[in-house]
């Protein structure tokens, strides 16, 4: 494992003294890991499991479940966690404590009705686990009250450990390293797929990994990519004179999520035009995100001077701020809260050291194109960290 085994022992603590909080003695935890990363972060937090199945497969009579695993979380014990993996190397995973089974739901149903509940149960998952199988397990235990808690692990999760702060900035070198020679390739003329590969080929031998390497640039400019789903294509090259996006998000370093990008222009002679687009996105970012986090700052109001800044520079409203109408969030095994927006979030949220979170914008206009950027970072007590300090100018 990355993480040492105290790691755990200090992460079940603080999901103990959550539980305490709320009043639980016992909480049912879930994930899907096959053939996924953004639904496996609790458990991956808790236990270090992931599946080696490739995804979640039919129902049929061999199989029931096929990709969603728990960790039944108890006070004082290491958690009990139920997969759909007979022959996991169970020297990544944190607890001793494993069960496999070809029907996950009703394993776990066993599992509980066999410590004889009699009341709460704290269901962590809600958003997760389909309808179907909710169903099963409320019937297999009818004499225990399930109550939906998705916050309760989140919570613990929000302030990063030591340990895990030296690995995003592990993480951050390796996609800032990736993302830097991607670009680099993009401006020079490289076809997209060629400038995914050498991107791919800077996180895998560094062992990350991630989910998309994306690519938007000429008539793709307006989009978050030219290709979402059949791959980069091998023939395009971004022509002289394009404004560019290029993005690596994902699991970047042991399951935990970095999503830098930045706006460019081929060939590194920008119009005024694109030039003035791309720093007031910057502007953005810098004067109305980055500037006023620190330790204590309230999370609204970092939004309402992003938004200011927004308002500003923002010449024409577009679809791009319609469907991110946000700048930016909080960073663990995936976008996490809060979110940096005015309606995603209360006065009572605010930024504490050692959170890690982002910061983006977005910025259209007619006739030119949208210019796309994100920067990683942790929250210090006088300001931030940039995880991904990549140059903001590509001139």
């Amino acid at each position: 494992m990355y993480f040492p085994l105290e790691e755990y022992e200090a992460r079940w603590k603080k999901l103990e003294g959550e539980m305490a909080r709320k009043g639980y003695d016992l909480a049912l935890v879930w994930g899907k890991t096959a053939g996924t990363f953004e639904r496996s972060m609790e458990t991956v937090y808790l236990t270090n499991f992931f599946t080696t199945h490739s995804g979640q497969e039919p129902d049929s009579p061999l199989f029931n479940a096929r990709g969603f695993c728990a960790a039944i979380c108890e006070p004082g014990k290491e958690p009990e966690l139920h997969t759909d993996e007979s022959d996991p190397r169970m020297e990544l995973i944190a607890t001793g404590n494993h069960h496999w089974h070809l029907d996950v739901i009703k394993g776990i149903g066993d599992a509980l009705n066999a410590r004889n509940i009699q009341g709460k149960v704290a269901w962590v998952g809600s958003d997760i686990l389909p309808v179907k199988y909710a169903e099963q397990i409320r019937a297999q235990c009818p004499n225990i009250e399930f109550v939906y808690e998705d916050d309760l692990v989140r919570e613990c999760r929000r302030i990063k450990s030591p340990r895990e702060l030296d690995m995003f900035r592990e993480g951050g070198e390796i996609v800032t390293n990736a993302l830097t020679k991607m670009i680099e390739a993009l401006i020079a003329g490289k076809a997209e797929g060629e400038a995914a590969g050498i991107a791919a080929s800077e996180i895998l031998k560094r062992g990350g990994y991630w989910q998309r390497l994306m690519i938007g640039s000429g008539e793709y400019v307006n989009h978050a990519e030219s290709h979402p789903m059949y791959g980069h294509d091998a023939k395009h090259r971004p022509k002289e004179g394009d404004l560019a996006h290029a993005f690596i998000y994902g699991p970047i370093y042991q399951g935990y999520w970095l999503d830098p990008g930045r706006a460019f222009v081929v060939g590194r002679k920008p119009s005024p035009e694109q030039k003035k687009l791309v720093e007031d996105c910057i502007r953005i970012m810098e004067e109305g995100i980055e500037a006023p986090v620190k330790h204590g700052v309230k999370v609204k109001d970092v939004a309402r001077s992003a938004r200011r800044v927004h308002d500003e520079v923002r010449t024409e409203r577009s679809l791009i701020d319609t469907a991110w109408p946000y700048y930016g969030h909080s960073n663990g095994c995936m976008w996490e809260h809060p979110l940096i927006a005015e309606d995603a979030v209360t006065d009572d949220d605010i930024f504490e050291e050692n959170m890690v979170a982002s910061s983006e914008a977005f910025l259209s206009r007619e006739g030119i194109g949208t210019a796309m950027m994100e920067t990683n970072w942790i929250v210090t007590k006088t300001g931030i960290e940039k995880l991904t300090p990549l140059p903001m100018t590509w001139w």
